[in-house]
């Protein structure tokens, strides 16, 4: 696969002395911030009611799915936006610009929300969540390697602190997608919900179209442009694997059932092969090879992490829609409202948390010694619902379920940001991209555990499951801990005084 990896896109920044700060955001971050915020709006937004969707019968609106299918159909499709994301570090590595990719990304993704307001039935739901998951592929990614470079030269403080705003310029998309969506849903249904998140992703191709090109000039560049007998390999390969897939599809074999466990096959075999062509290349030193080694652990950290948080759109709907009383003294709290509890709580402390970084002994911690703190929250956050499993029927109270919600939403401060800057800080130069990409794919691997966890609500007492999910959340923190100081060793080795990798990109 040595091929099909090739250097990202570079630029030539002043580094900042350590311990300086800027006082306001690289030039052009504010612009890509705001346009990743509409595509979380149409995202989260999508989401918020996805769930629901599939489990409603016709008569509601719904498509009537069984809730194994359907938590496996919601796994299966953010692990399959998520895995997306390696397409668009390639394409934009070797076919086109990421400037370009980000722009076409957000029209596939339109036209994946317009199927799903006008249209209805299982093929337009399919034709929709795979637009949006392709598109996103092509978008999120890209944004996010511009990102790093806009950072270029920041000191590890100071880029804890930067994407930390990064996170709450997109979490400000995520709160007000699923309080759109989900006030529509239970007031005019579905379609009107999937209609708005076109809206969302309609304002974020016009707010990045008007100054796309004010961007820097190497993020229209292709770095390593793949020659054409490459690329038609490359699209042959593709072609047959959609085949096969369609093959397997029509003779049963792949079925909404285990869509998910098939998308979370190919994101452990993506992830493993990744990870294997960076550690064996020959473009990297032993510095570098250390560094990648020491991410490790922590992807691993981060992929369970996030299956223990993405269940707020598997796991936290079948809780709501069995076991929770909506009415609030005559006015009903809207479902899709629970997917926004914990973002809102996130942002409203990522301010504190930023200037923490900067002023307080916290802010020293080393990123693995910050990750546990985000595993005792979220583990905090399932212990609390060990209370669920004392009522009876649909009386479990609302302001639970959203303290619980708000705990899992801070948590995310701090494993979050700290992995996209960790991995942007330590990645060698010709990998940058694709290793951004696989930091980002640990949501989608984190999705498609969500919907184990979510089977597995389903089959075991609700005490068991509470007990196991939180207890385990907390003993991951715990050896994340342990193991702290050694991965710190890795990740900073070959790293010099302004934070910055000594190898040339």
């Amino acid at each position: 696969m040595e091929h099909l990896i090739s250097a990202p896109m570079t630029t030539v920044t002043t580094p900042l002395p350590v311990g300086r700060y800027r006082r306001t955001q690289p030039k052009h971050f504010w612009n890509l911030a705001f346009t990743e915020m509409w595509e979380r709006f149409s995202y989260y937004g999508l989401s918020a009611v996805l769930t629901y969707y599939l489990i409603y019968t016709v008569a509601e609106g719904g498509l009537g799915m069984n809730e194994t299918a359907a938590v496996s159909i919601v796994g299966a499709y953010g692990g399959a936006l998520y895995l997306a994301q390696l397409l668009g570090a390639w394409l934009a590595d070797r076919v086109v610009s990421a400037r370009r990719l980000v722009f076409w990304g957000a029209v596939i993704i339109t036209a994946g929300h317009v199927s799903l307001a006008l249209l209805h039935g299982i093929p337009s739901l399919a034709l929709g969540i795979v637009l949006i998951a392709v598109g996103t592929g092509l978008l999120k990614t890209n944004i996010t390697s511009i990102i790093g470079v806009l950072f270029g030269g920041w000191s590890r403080e100071a880029r804890d602190s930067g994407f930390s705003y990064f996170y709450l310029s997109i979490n400000l998309g995520a709160i007000l997608g699923p309080l759109a969506t989900g006030w529509l849903q239970s007031n005019l249904g579905f379609h009107w919900a999937f209609g708005i998140a076109a809206v969302g992703m309609t304002a974020a191709l016009i707010q990045y179209s008007v100054r796309m090109r004010a961007l820097p000039a190497e993020s229209d560049v292709v770095p390593n442009p793949i020659a054409k007998p490459g690329l038609f390999k490359a699209a042959a390969w593709a072609l047959l694997g959609l085949v096969v897939v369609a093959l397997l599809a029509v003779w049963g074999v792949i079925r909404a059932d285990n869509l998910n466990y098939v998308v979370g096959v190919m994101i452990a075999a993506a992830a493993i092969s990744y990870f294997a062509v960076i550690l064996s290349s020959k473009h990297i030193d032993g510095n570098a090879r250390k560094r990648v080694r020491g991410y490790i652990p922590l992807w691993l950290a981060e992929t369970l992490y996030y299956g223990f948080y993405l269940q707020l759109f598997t796991t936290v709907p079948l809780i709501v829609t069995a076991r929770v009383d909506l009415d609030l003294n005559g006015w009903i709290f809207p479902e899709g409202w629970f997917s926004v509890v914990g973002t809102i709580a996130l942002v409203l402390i990522i301010p504190l948390i930023a200037t923490v970084w900067k002023e307080s002994w916290i802010g020293r911690l080393l990123p693995a010694q910050k990750f546990p703190l985000g595993f005792l929250f979220i583990g905090s956050a399932y212990l609390l619902l060990i209370t669920t499993a004392f009522s009876t029927g649909k009386t479990v109270p609302v302001w639970l379920i959203i303290v619980a919600l708000v705990l899992a939403g801070i948590s995310e401060v701090f494993v979050g940001p700290i992995g996209f800057s960790v991995v942007t800080r330590i990645a060698p130069g010709r990998f940058k991209t694709q290793l951004v990409a696989l930091k980002i794919l640990t949501l989608g691997a984190g999705s498609t555990l969500a919907a184990l966890f979510a089977t597995l609500y389903t089959i075991v007492p609700e005490l068991t499951f509470f007990v196991l999910i939180g207890g385990v959340a907390v003993l991951a923190g715990i050896a994340v801990l342990v193991g702290a100081r050694s991965i710190h060793r890795a990740l900073d080795t070959g790293i010099d005084e302004t934070g910055e990798p000594l190898e040339a990109p």
